[in-house]
């Protein structure tokens, strides 16, 4: 692939050219995995390293109660792991009897973290280094310190202000009364004897040991029902991965209960419009991509779960090219519209990327949902868990209705892209529901567009939200925005915030002669690495 001249987007980056890499949001952790790859480790060695630093220097967006996904090409073929945890056995609707919705934070919203049993099962099929050896530089950070980043230390405070007074947080993160500030430095040795403990057990401790019983009195001790039995029905699943043809290439996504399936439906609809002939940041171009991401998220909102519960309309059904046709001749080329959910059936974070020399190449993400999560952490352990429940709805009948040992509708998915054979890109978007639209994005930029993998990062981006608004950065062109308002979508125009708004990308592309262009995206702290 011929990379052209990078457009006049603000950046101070230049993609990256290596045959190994790291891709992640936080330095430390991108040299952590980079590290395990100089020492002998494969791509997945690597991720794995990055994702256990990220619990540490980037506390933030994951943790060690987070839950993750992957792909992975091994060199011949793709793989797709779910490693989201389920609610509690012993949830029904009714524990929520009440409320307008599920809450978003405290013990009520976490479920058993499952990036763990990720880490254990990716390193368990894949891994070359010693598993022990992957958590090593974590350890050193996390009883040595490390110092805090500048946008990190940014969100650290703004979660403080807020979570304060849930269990645990204040004397876990905010010790002596206050958030730590960017170039402070933060020790955490609770998390280094966890962490070592789920070194030296394999995760075992974290499921079935110690550190179960711990998680599950403090749980039981806050009123959430989440037993020990919970955390050791814990199970990652090899699930494959869902796909839509673009042109040359294929979208890979993980199945439900993640969000991926819209970024592969708004293509889909996108395959049967003119947007090949438009510049990427025409007024034109980003309506039809407007319109076709809200088509896909009315139908996602009201069809996607946990698989099992997926009983009625399927993936076959969300991704059927006649039903994707039909909604992409719902769109007006020239008007914004507010579009119901379909009718298919007819009769949400830390995301990285590594790659080596061997041809091998993951997508990894993990999360905690909500900044540091449900705000909860876990006295002696160093955990903080995630808040992946209030992902459930209330709605009586809906597929995702909160119910027992059910995984919630989760949106952090890692993305892939594949030629007919060979690999293409592997690459991620943190950011809540910015993440199916970002790889959108990604995905037509990079491959219809021909920008490379660092340009398409900077480049300026949208969110669609509720009815006919769209936020857009602050960068994007004035004359667009115009083009916009006039279409009539309710443009909000939003000043850079570090949170999670437009999300944060972390590409690795593929090169035809061999190795790989690594991106970063300038929204976050971190960078490409590699050699």
């Amino acid at each position: 692939m011929q990379f052209p001249a990078p457009p006049p987007y603000p950046s101070q980056r230049s993609a990256l050219m290596a045959e190994n890499m790291v891709v992640a949001s936080q330095p430390l952790a991108g040299q952590a995995g980079v590290r395990m790859l100089a020492e002998g480790g494969n791509a997945v060695d690597a991720a794995i390293a990055t994702a256990i630093t990220l619990t540490q220097v980037e506390p933030t967006g994951c943790g060690l109660g987070s839950d993750a996904f992957a792909i992975v090409w091994d060199g011949k073929e793709l793989h797709g792991l779910n490693a989201s945890g389920r609610s509690a056995k012993t949830w029904t609707s009714d524990r929520f009897n009440g409320k307008d919705g599920m809450p978003y934070r405290g013990w009520e919203t976490v479920t058993v973290p499952g990036a763990v049993g990720g880490w254990v099962e990716l390193h368990k099929r894949f891994g070359q280094l010693p598993f022990e050896k992957l958590f090593e530089p974590a350890i050193h950070y996390a009883q040595n310190g490390f110092v805090l980043s500048p946008i990190i230390g940014k969100l650290w405070g703004l979660g403080a202000q807020e979570l304060k007074n849930q269990p645990g947080f204040a004397d876990h993160f905010m010790r002596n009364g206050r958030a730590p500030v960017a170039g402070e430095r933060f020790i955490n040795l609770d998390a280094a004897r966890t962490l070592t403990s789920i070194a030296e057990t394999k995760g075992e401790s974290f499921y079935r040991g110690q550190l179960a019983e711990t998680m599950a009195q403090d749980a039981a001790k806050n009123g959430s029902a989440l037993s020990v039995d919970d955390f050791g029905a814990n199970q990652p699943d090899w699930c494959g991965t869902v796909s839509q043809q673009f042109d040359h290439f294929h979208l890979h996504e993980i199945p439900p209960n993640g969000q991926g399936i819209a970024a592969c439906m708004v293509l889909g609809m996108l395959s049967h419009t003119n947007i090949r002939d438009l510049h990427p940041d025409e007024p034109q171009a980003l309506h039809l991509m407007f319109e076709a991401m809200k088509l896909a998220f009315r139908d996602s909102a009201a069809f996607v779960s946990d698989l099992a519960y997926m009983n009625n309309v399927g993936v076959e059904h969300l991704l059927n090219p006649d039903y994707l046709e039909s909604r992409a001749k719902l769109i007006d080329a020239n008007k914004a519209q507010d579009f119901k959910s379909g009718s298919p059936k007819t009769g949400g974070t830390v995301c990285l990327s590594a790659a080596d020399s061997n041809g091998m190449m993951v997508s990894f993400i993990q999360s905690n949902y909500a900044g540091f999560g449900s705000g909860v952490v876990v006295p002696g352990t160093g955990v903080h868990m995630q808040n992946r429940a209030c992902g459930f709805t209330l709605e009586d009948g809906h597929p995702n209705q909160v119910g027992p040992s059910k995984r919630p509708f989760h949106t952090i998915i890692p993305g892939f892209l594949m030629g007919d054979k060979d690999p293409i890109m592997a690459f991620g978007l943190m950011g809540g529901m910015m993440q199916a639209q970002g790889h959108v994005q990604m995905s037509l930029r990079t491959q219809v567009w021909g920008q490379d993998v660092q340009t398409a990062a900077d480049a300026p981006r949208w969110r669609v939200n509720e009815g006919l608004e769209v936020s857009i950065e602050q960068s994007m062109n004035p004359e667009t925005v115009q083009a916009l308002a006039a279409m009539g979508h309710d443009i909000l125009v939003e000043e850079p915030d570090f949170a999670f708004g437009f999300g944060g990308a972390q590409l690795i592309h593929r090169l035809d002669a061999g190795g790989y262009a690594g991106g970063s995206d300038p929204r976050k702290d971190g960078g490409a690495y590699g050699f």
